[in-house]
């Protein structure tokens, strides 16, 4: 006899314990981003002797029963009787079942979203109405997670209270001021990760009343979304005096609907001393009749009556959307995706033309306020000898004849442009500082003495003083460049460009439009006189 009490005390004590934090209700709301957990309550000792497997199984979308283990999902971990979320997520809607021996428990677990411009969620509100000058009292508790928490915080309206962050409360008389959502957010650690949980309270003041005038709670009028073929609950909640009555009106003129039951109304006194009252309407496995229907909730009493309306909408979905216009949309987006790419491809590919149009329909001009005197300074073989004769002639006669004559630029060449008898080295380094571009026409015998100051006090300008620019004309190929200096090497590729005589004669030729392209901007008058055809230059 004694071992028996014994071990039905032992049992009473796990009870209690479990029962603390397990869940009952079958239908639940859970928010995105948050720590969650289902627990199983022990109902009697016969459970706990009947069998020691325990199985936790959710359900997919083909109404199959998926056995979940540990370690299926980092997020989620099995205890036994509990099964916990790290955290839950909007995929992890369903049904989810535990089974021990022959007995099985299901829930149905709802995620709503978090609401990302306010601290809690409207959706996982509890109403508390207190009567002014009662007591008001918000303590921020959970005594699941209790042990993992580390900090919490009281906010009022999303506004942060200066309360203790160990254990923030509320107890005072209430005022008209204190009307607001009391938001209770839990901060907790696990392996390394830092979460929240937010616990909100919508706290109402009403004038104080021995009889008050019955209310419903909630908006008049509510547009719930439902799937067909699912079932729905939908919950009246009241606050009224001892002898008031709850009741739903929900028949058609053809009679009562068997798919919609109407549960017993439950009542409970709050902490303020209130009566609120509760029921539900449960409607199983809705059809089209179901649909934009209103299903009225009303409380009655001797201080009046209140009325609020539910109306059931299918929600929506892909397969609402009609195919011709599903269709149509697709075929509109292909079409502008197609046409961005075209043009995105012709703006890489006529990039050059775009810009020099640009310049002519603006008058852009860039050199009318930099103080520099020429547009180029032209570095070539200064040797005029019969191997090198053709690269000399188009640095001192063609590039002029084109740039100066017909696009108006003001070049600077040192045999023309220098009179004789100066000190070379200062005159370069001079004309340089005086240009906006160092045009550099190479060839395999460019690199000589004379031209070597030019080069080294341009790049000096080019890459350190960040006043000039370099155009590179390789007017022969050039296959190994290790003659010239390295830095010459940083030269950006569209910089280079590459003389052709057979394809660059034509003032419209690519060569040309490129070498504009380089140059600074100007406003030009181009001449009227020159050929649109250069001379002849053999290509070399």
């Amino acid at each position: 006899m004694y071992r028996g009490e014994l071990s039905l005390t032992l049992w009473a004590l796990i009870f209690i314990n479990t029962s603390e934090t397990c869940i009952l209700r079958t239908h639940i709301t859970a928010v995105e981003g948050e720590p969650f957990y289902l627990k199983y309550c022990l109902s009697s000792p016969v459970h706990k002797n009947e069998t020691t497997t325990i199985r936790w199984y959710r359900s997919n979308r083909s109404q199959e029963r998926v056995e979940l283990k540990q370690g299926s999902s980092p997020r989620i971990t099995l205890w036994d009787y509990v099964l916990e979320f790290w955290p839950v997520e909007l995929d992890d809607r369903g049904s989810y079942f535990f089974q021990m021996g022959n007995y099985t428990q299901q829930w149905i677990l709802n995620i709503t979203r978090r609401n990302k411009h306010s601290c809690f969620t409207e959706k996982q509100v509890t109403s508390k109405i207190v009567e002014v000058k009662k007591v008001l009292q918000i303590t921020c508790e959970n005594s699941y997670y209790q042990k993992l928490i580390n900090s919490t915080s009281l906010y009022k309206n999303c506004k942060k209270l200066p309360e203790n962050d160990k254990n923030p409360s509320i107890r005072k008389n209430a005022e008209f001021e204190d009307q607001g959502f009391y938001s209770c957010v839990f901060s907790l650690h696990r392996s390394g990760k830092l979460f929240t949980i937010t616990k909100t309270f919508n706290i109402t003041i009403v004038e104080d009343h021995s009889n008050i005038v019955p209310v419903l709670l909630g908006p008049k009028l509510n547009h719930v979304e439902v799937e067909l073929g699912k079932d729905v609950q939908l919950n009246c909640c009241a606050l009224l005096n001892k002898n008031d009555v709850v009741y739903w009106i929900f028949e058609k003129e053809n009679g009562p609907d068997p798919n919609v039951h109407e549960e017993e109304e439950k009542k409970a006194v709050t902490s303020e001393g209130k009566l609120h009252s509760s029921r539900i309407l449960r409607i199983e496995n809705i059809n089209e009749n179901n649909l934009n229907f209103l299903y009225n909730c009303t409380v009655a009493g001797e201080g009046g009556t209140d009325t609020k309306s539910f109306i059931l909408v299918k929600k929506a979905d892909m397969a609402d959307i009609p195919g011709h216009i599903f269709t149509r949309g697709m075929i509109i987006a292909i079409l502008i995706l197609v046409a961005v790419v075209c043009f995105v491809i012709v703006g890489v590919i006529y990039r050059v033309d775009l810009v020099l149009f640009y310049r002519h329909l603006m008058g852009k001009d860039e050199t009318l306020t930099d103080g520099k005197t020429y547009d180029a300074f032209v570095s070539y073989l200064k040797e005029c000898r019969p191997e090198n004769g053709e690269e000399y002639t188009f640095a001192v006669e063609t590039l002029p004849r084109v740039l100066e004559k017909h696009f108006g630029y003001q070049l600077c060449i040192f045999e023309r442009d220098v009179m004789p008898g100066g000190a070379v080295v200062d005159e370069i380094h001079s004309l340089i500082q005086k240009s906006r571009r160092l045009i550099i026409v190479l060839s395999k015998s460019y690199m000589s003495s004379e031209v070597r100051y030019e080069l080294e006090s341009g790049l000096h300008e080019a890459l350190v003083e960040r006043k000039i620019k370099i155009i590179l004309i390789e007017f022969t190929p050039v296959g190994d460049f290790t003659f010239l200096p390295q830095s010459l090497t940083l030269l950006k590729s569209h910089r280079v460009l590459k003389w052709k005589a057979d394809k660059s004669l034509s003032y419209n030729s690519r060569f040309w439009k490129n070498l504009l392209y380089l140059m600074p901007a100007k406003t030009v008058k181009p001449g009227g006189d020159e050929s649109e055809m250069l001379p002849v230059l053999p290509e070399p």
